[in-house]
């Protein structure tokens, strides 16, 4: 009997990269089926580890960068460029730069953080003659709508007396007025492609400010404050630029950079995984698998919206392949994910623990629940899906 398993997670965040995910996943597949076929496929969504991913399935290389952290601090961040295709393509994440791992807890803010070391980023892709540029929108630590990125470009937002606001998220509540004619000029002969969840809207209900500005730090009496200085920053930029970044789909993005990558860089954005499934070889394995496993740092009721355990489901329900998920965390409204091709759960935590000591023993962790749930589980249910010959010599391929 010969399974073929095909393991596409996300990374942890705080804790495992996809690629490493994927590889402690793959011990635990073989552990439990030794003569199992595994392709590993991770799984990058423009959050933590999105360049070096797409660096590595293209054989690429990743450069170090120091930039302005979101509290203002220097931080190393890093481009990358691809190693496949005419154009010069580099490649940016916004979490490398203004991600929420890049903040003491301490010192979360999001009225204060600033995405200016975006910006810094985009500008070292230029210095590096860069003709396209993918920026990956995920994992941020700022709410601030891509002001200070727009900032670090040239761009001068000003109050009305004609001065220059303060970075952060509540200093757009000031914005008058946004002067573009300091912009870099070299943004106009680029093409850039952000890879974007397109459920992220920049305002109301299901808006960056209210669905993640808790997450960030934000306490109550600050959303309403933060959700009135964005909708602010749209209305300057519409008059700056002719953009409705309001009603744009994914403009949310990254604590609504996705708004000023669109209105002052000229950028397309694309839902992300139309970008990042180009770089791995999950499509091109999936219709072989009898069984796909996928990870996330924590599977809820928000997962189905742009996620990648759902869109792993999404893709192999239309081969009818069934789709296990762990997850760090299972939150509430976990059972929705059932809905989108996921066919079961599991976390990874055999017993309650503290954070810091289940990140900490991650890969462990994971290794041990997807062997204890192939085990539990056995080959029988796929037979349908299985070949009647023997397989040849296990393999083990990587993205």
């Amino acid at each position: 009997m010969c399974i073929t398993v095909l393991i596409a997670p996300s990374g942890l965040k705080e804790c495992l990269s996809a690629h490493e995910a994927a590889a402690a996943m793959a011990i635990g597949v073989r552990r439990a089926w030794r003569d199992a076929r595994i392709f590993e496929a991770p799984i990058a969504d423009g959050g933590e580890g999105f360049t070096a991913a797409l660096v590595r399935a293209t054989n690429g290389t990743l450069h170090a960068v120091e930039v302005t952290g979101p509290t203002g601090a220097p931080v190393q961040a890093h481009i990358g460029f691809l190693g496949v295709g005419r154009a010069r393509t580099a490649v940016v994440d916004i979490a490398s730069a203004a991600g929420l791992a890049l903040i003491p807890e301490g010192q979360r803010n999001p009225s204060e953080t600033t995405s200016f070391g975006v910006g810094e980023l985009i500008r070292a892709a230029l210095d590096r003659r860069a003709d396209r540029i993918i920026v990956g929108c995920g994992d941020s630590g700022v709410n601030d709508g891509g002001a200070g990125m727009a900032q670090a470009l040239g761009a001068h937002l000003l109050d009305r007396n004609g001065r220059t606001i303060d970075r952060g998220g509540a200093a757009l509540a000031g914005l008058a007025g946004i002067d573009l004619r300091g912009i870099d000029a070299r943004l106009a002969k680029v093409r850039i492609d952000a890879a974007v969840n397109p459920h992220n809207a920049l305002l109301g209900a299901r808006g960056v400010t209210r669905i993640y500005g808790p997450q960030k730090g934000a306490r109550p009496d600050q959303i309403d404050v933060l959700e009135r200085a964005m909708a602010n920053f749209a209305q300057r930029l519409r008059e700056a630029t002719g953009v409705d970044v309001a009603n744009l789909a994914g403009a949310g993005a990254s604590g609504g950079i996705g708004a000023a990558l669109a209105a002052i860089c000229g950028a397309v954005l694309h839902p992300r995984y139309d970008i990042v499934m180009r770089y791995t070889c999950f499509d091109r394995r999936l219709p072989e698998a009898d069984l796909v496993l996928t990870a996330e740092g924590s599977l809820d009721g928000q997962t189905p919206f742009g996620k990648i355990p759902a869109e792993v489901g999404r893709r192999a329900a239309a081969y009818g392949i069934p789709v296990i998920a762990f997850a760090g965390r299972i939150g509430e409204g976990a059972e929705a994910n059932l809905d989108h091709g996921i066919s079961a759960y599991r976390s990874i935590n055999t017993r309650p623990m503290p954070l810091a000591e289940a990140m900490a023993n991650a890969e462990r962790l994971l290794a041990s629940s997807v062997e204890y749930t192939l085990r539990s589980i056995g080959g029988r249910i796929l037979r349908s899906r299985i070949p009647s010959e023997p397989c040849a010599e296990p393999v083990l391929r990587r993205a």
